[in-house]
This record gives structure tokens, sequence and C-alpha cells, in this order.
């Protein structure tokens, strides 16, 4: 790997940021929606998760990673994106990369038992976790954080939907966020220098593929935001870490919802030699709904751009394209 620090484009980002402990509601809208036709990222304070138990997740998560790898091998991601993912499993810009991402990672989704006829899709299915013994309390402790982020989550699509002149419940439906797609992924970035001169990334430039992603990180910095990806040359700015927020950005499924009025922005992580936690939490509708235009996102003289695709269909095509073949990998005998 690299060694020699480059030069980065040293620009912070102003990122709106919404609280949602205020009562001025029409204050949160207002900034959520100039923040979503702008960049399509926002800070997101006063969520209702303490810092006390944010960290003690974040702790939790340096344990999983802290262990061997012949331990993190036995719980290697399956097909339904549970589970561990090795550094370079993830190319997720291959016209740039010249190897996959320089961070590992541990998908946790909505906990579905093998014996639900749910289970049989997608996305859906028990999760994979690593042996109790090894690590006391970890499952207890993520999993609760999962639960609590998804409430966070459905507070800001509440928003969301407000500035997109929905109903507020909009996206509380059953096919919606009732029975959501909720995955969080665990990140571990090594204390690698990343070189974009010479396609060397701890994360590769990249838009999120569903509804919202919540994103808390530690505080070393490392994310950066592109809000023109057709630029010549592409502008990079770095997103501070906040402590105690989480960084909310759009994902591509919503900016084809909204038929291109809020946006989805490319991002990507550039290390600088410090060893970088976060935890990405991606939230997506039910494997079933079906992704069309909003009503109040199109016209007479702005029709849909994309055809209806239900969520599952457009999820499972964007995985397969940025994760490798689960066959190149091979299980220790546990």
């Amino acid at each position: 790997m690299e060694k020699t620090v480059p030069a980065l484009n040293e620009k912070i980002s102003a990122l709106n940021c919404i609280d949602l402990s205020t009562s001025d509601v029409n204050q949160s809208i207002n900034l959520l929606k100039q923040a979503c036709l702008d960049c399509g990222f926002f800070y997101v304070i006063n969520h209702g998760i303490s810092e006390e138990f944010m960290e003690e997740v974040f702790r939790e998560s340096k344990r999983f990673f802290e262990l061997p790898i012949t331990e993190k091998m036995k719980v290697l991601r399956n097909e339904k994106h549970r589970g561990y993912t090795p550094v370079l499993d993830e190319l997720l810009d291959p016209d740039n990369q010249v190897h996959g991402d320089y961070k590992e990672g541990y998908y946790i989704g909505v906990e579905v038992p093998e014996d639900d006829p749910e289970a049989d899709k997608p996305f859906y299915g028990p999760n994979v976790w690593p042996d109790a013994a090894l690590l006391p309390g970890w499952r207890q402790t993520i999993e609760r954080f999962h639960q609590e982020a998804l409430e966070v989550a459905r507070k800001v699509a509440r928003i969301i939907a407000l500035a997109l002149d929905l109903d507020a419940d909009f996206f509380d439906k059953p096919e919606m966020l009732g029975q959501p797609i909720a995955v969080m992924r665990l990140l571990r970035y090594g204390a690698y220098v990343s070189d974009p001169s010479k396609g060397i990334f701890g994360a590769g430039a990249h838009s999120d593929y569903g509804l919202i992603t919540l994103l808390a990180t530690d505080d070393v910095s490392g994310l950066q935001i592109c809000k023109d990806k057709d630029a010549q040359p592409q502008v990079w700015e770095n997103v501070a870490p906040l402590k105690g927020a989480f960084i909310v950005n759009l994902g591509d499924m919503l900016e084809r919802w909204s038929n291109c009025i809020f946006r989805s922005t490319l991002h990507r992580v550039v290390g600088n030699g410090q060893e970088r936690y976060s935890i990405a939490y991606f939230v997506e509708p039910s494997h079933d709904c079906l992704v069309e235009c909003l009503p109040t996102c199109k016209s007479e003289n702005n029709p849909p751009k994309y055809p209806p695709i239900t969520c599952g269909t457009y999820l499972s095509q964007r995985y397969k394209d940025t994760h490798s073949d689960l066959n190149k990998y091979s299980k220790p005998q546990i």
C-alpha cells in the first residue's frame, strides 16, 4: 500500500443541521428540503439515541473487528448480505479503483426466522452472529441499536414526506417502512493512506442504493462528497464528523421516487493513515414495494423519468454489481 500522504481537498462542506427535538416543524422541513435539493446530505441531532449508548456500540464494533481473521471468516457474509465482509470485498467505483475498498464490514438486518415465508426473499432471513462466548453481550447491544436507529429513520422519513408535499405518514405504510429492509453495517477502515490519483480508496465513489442512510462516525475524518458528479474535474468536499449526530444522505431509490427532484450524491472515504470506525444504517422499503414516481413529483412538463420497479429487484442488482463473488472465499472449518 502506498504510504505517501496525497494532497487532498481541504474544503469542509457546510451541511444543514436538523434538530429532531425542535417544535418548529416548518423550520425542519425547510432546512431538509434545501439540503435535499442541494446535495442530499445533512446532519441530524437530538435524535433520541444517547451519546453514551452510541459510544458503547462503537466499542462493541471494535471488539468484533479485533477478533482474529479466522474467527471473522466463520461469519462470512451470505447471499442474504448478513455477516462479515473482508477488506477488498466491495468495489464501488470500478472505473477509478485499482483494488476494492480498504475497509471491512459486518451486515446486520431485520431478524426474520428461517421458517418464515418472508425468509425466501432476498434481504430477509436470520442474521449471522459471532460466537457469544467470544463476544458476550455483543448481539444484544447491536440489536438494540438497530431497533433504535430504525425509529430515528422513521422520524426523518416523516419530514422528508412533508418536504415532498406528501402526508407525514406516507412512508409509514406496511409495504414501506412498516416492514422495511433495514440493514446496519459496522465498518472499520484500516490505518491506510488513500491516494485518489492512483485509484486507492477507503471506499470508492458511489451513491447509496435505497431510501436514506444514517451514518454514525468516530472523530476521524475521511468522508467526502461531490455535489456535481458531472463536473470535470470533480470537486470533493470533506464532511466533518459531528459528535453524537447522524450524517444522513439520500439514496438513489429516493431520487428515483422523487423524479430526480431530491438528489442522491456521490461520496467516498479517503483514508489519512488513521484507523476509522463508522456505522452505516441503510433504510429501504419492503422487498415488494413498488417504487414509482410520487404523485407530487410529476406533471405534464415533468413526466416520470423511470419505469416502476420493485425495491427487491432494484437492490438485488445494485448489490450484485458491487460485491465480490462469494465463491472466491473458502471458509475455515468450524
